[in-house]
């Protein structure tokens, strides 16, 4: 170590150090306790004054978001602190990209000098030192990288054999007390698990034990362990039959071990992504079952049946737009028939709909149709107070003298009178499928209305364009009448209602409150 420094009173320290894991296999070197000493004894030897020591004891240097490292960031920010010192390259990280950005940029920006003692950089002064620092930091990031192909790969063997390398086990099973990646039954929860696997058998639906469960205040498994326990929001410590159908098909409770279902997408980042289940390790008989397999296969049997058994989904011109105000959580759409067998489309409350007896939202029933129309007259109302028509008049015009010049009056009417063909071509069809039962009655009538609503909005535009044919009308005319169209029309576009609305809200009282995405539209509603 034969670094200068020439003006120690001008300098505030942060003396910085980190220990891994895999920091240790190094030797003792690395410790915090060597650490610290070889630091404090270049401070005392440069006269240096240390603002403060920061400590990372158990924190990878490929993640940055360190406690300690944070703390010190957060110092340097309110510029308390002008120099860091560490023992090695490596103690400020091992991701060379991460570790170039502080060096290249952040440091300098913030008029930072940066020591790494062993490694002979000091950014106060010019060195060849310097030079070959980012071929250092590569270096420490292979070294990572090789760390974690090891690691990753002494994990997957123990799951091959049946060992269990999770943070915690399948809810009603615990760690066993002695002997290391091996879980035994929880007998706290366990009647839980047996008990949701009997409700299963009676017929229960999923939704139906969860609400039970909620009903009766019984912790969820994430409440149980201890996961979670900061998070709010309406389904924070709720049952739910997401949760309960994934318990009904999870092979563990018939002692089966069963990992591998997510994976890490880089030794850089604690970001996980699901695995297809042909991927999962699945160990057989590797600890004493919960449930036994006739009554595990009898379930799985019960929740496949119900697949497809859900409603439909439907289409509206509001589709995803549409939140629960006090809740913040999308709306569900439900059918209600009316007394003619008619289907009307109600939105009601998902919060109120999963955890009814709960109390934590209530219903906010209401028609699809009255919200629809409501919104777009408000839209429409915005938009005229908006857009003045006689400035889109010569707009208009210009478009219309355009489409005149390029298009026939014939060729529009015989693309319409093809359109029209076609779609009766597809009634009848229809038709024929309703007959001969490829197609249920609901189905039909859906489609049935829809088409012919589409065929009867042709055959009005083909009329008009007949009689234009036959009389004429000026430009000035059809332009004004263009106009006339966008105006009213526009306004029931789905694009055009999506882009410049961010969200529908309802309220419990039945009100509609529009949130526009343009300060300006906003401020004319």
């Amino acid at each position: 170590m034969y670094l200068e420094i020439s003006n120690p009173m001008d300098y505030h320290v942060a003396l910085y150090i980190r220990l891994s894991k895999e920091d240790e296999t190094e030797g003792p070197s690395q410790s915090v306790t060597n650490q610290q000493s070889l630091l404090k004894e270049f401070v005392q030897q440069h006269r240096l004054s240390v603002y403060d020591t920061y400590i990372d004891d158990g924190f990878s240097g490929t993640s940055f978001d360190r406690p300690a490292f944070q703390r010190m960031i957060g110092d340097i920010e309110a510029k308390k602190v002008n120099m860091v010192i560490t023992k090695d390259l490596s103690r400020l990280g091992r991701d060379y990209i991460m570790t170039g950005h502080y060096m290249e940029r952040y440091f300098p920006e913030k008029r930072v000098r940066y020591i790494s003692l062993l490694d002979g950089i000091d950014t106060g002064v010019e060195s060849t030192a310097n030079d070959i620092t980012p071929f250092r930091a590569i270096m420490n990031d292979m070294y990572a990288k090789d760390i974690s192909k090891k690691i990753k790969s002494v994990k997957r063997d123990k799951q091959r054999k049946g060992q269990f390398i999770g943070g915690k086990p399948m809810y009603g099973y615990k760690m066993h007390p002695t002997e290391k990646n091996k879980i035994v039954i929880d007998e706290v929860v366990a009647p839980i698990v047996r008990r949701i696997f009997a409700m299963a058998l009676d017929g229960m639906s999923c939704r139906k034990i969860a609400a039970t469960f909620n009903e009766e205040g019984i912790p969820t498994p994430a409440t149980y362990c201890g996961w979670n326990m900061g998070r709010k929001g309406a389904y924070a410590g709720m049952w739910s039959s997401e949760r309960i159908s994934e318990m009904l098909r999870n092979e563990t409770y018939i002692g089966h071990m069963v990992q591998g279902r997510t994976v890490k997408i880089s030794y850089k980042s604690k970001k996980c992504f699901m695995q297809a289940p042909e991927d999962w390790v699945v160990v057989k008989n590797t600890h004493e079952p919960l449930i036994d397999e006739e009554s595990f296969r009898k379930v799985q049997m019960l929740v496949s049946s119900r697949k497809h058994t859900r409603s439909r989904t439907y289409d509206f011109l509001l589709k995803g737009l549409i939140c629960c105000h006090e809740c913040g959580y999308p709306m569900a759409v439900m059918n209600r028939p009316n007394a003619a067998g008619e289907e009307r489309l109600f939105f009601v409350c998902r919060t109120y709909q999963r955890f009814t007896k709960a109390g934590v939202c209530t219903c906010h029933s209401m028609k699809e149709k009255t919200v629809t129309d409501a919104v777009i007259a408000k839209v429409r109302e915005v938009c005229n107070a908006f857009l003045n028509p006689d400035e889109l008049q010569p707009i208009a015009a210009a478009a219309v003298e355009e489409a005149q010049k390029q298009n026939s009056c014939e060729a529009e009417i015989d693309s319409l009178q093809h359109q029209i063909d076609k779609l009766t071509t597809n009634l009848d069809k229809m038709y024929m499928d309703r007959l001969s039962g490829l197609l249920s009655e609901s189905d039909f009538d859906r489609i049935y209305k829809r088409a012919k609503m589409e065929r009867t909005s042709l055959e009005e535009k083909l009329k008009l364009l007949e009689a234009q044919k036959e009389s004429p009308i000026s430009t000035e005319d059809q332009a004004r009448e263009l106009v006339q169209q966008y105006l009213s029309s526009a306004c029931t576009s789905r694009e055009l209602l999506v882009s410049l609305i961010e969200r529908v809200e309802l309220t419990e009282d039945k009100q509609i409150i529009i949130k526009f995405r343009f300060r300006e539209l906003a401020e004319l509603s």
